[in-house]
């Protein structure tokens, strides 16, 4: 009799082992699979920050020359005016 139960607890035991086996090696996977998407979405980041900061000089400049024109035709309508008078 204890030497069945021995043998139902060693049966047990192996087959606890084998499914925390397949338990670890899909932790595994699934650690591996999270890696390379961090990966990715930092590639991504990069590549939006670079795209984001490239539209934001655009607009920096189109704001600096669209001052620049604001003032030249400020200039011109007050000669305008001057010799409308």
């Amino acid at each position: 009799m204890d030497n069945e139960i021995l043998e139902l607890m060693t049966k047990l035991y192996n087959e606890m082992q084998k499914g925390f086996n397949q338990v670890n090696e899909r932790i595994d996977k699934v650690e591996a699979e999270v890696k390379d998407v961090k990966k990715t979405v930092i590639k991504i980041e990069q590549s939006h920050g670079e795209k984001l900061s490239a539209l934001f000089d655009g607009y920096k400049q189109n704001s600096e020359k669209l001052d620049r024109i604001e003032k030249e035709v400020s200039k011109h309508e007050e000669f305008i005016l001057r010799r409308v008078r």
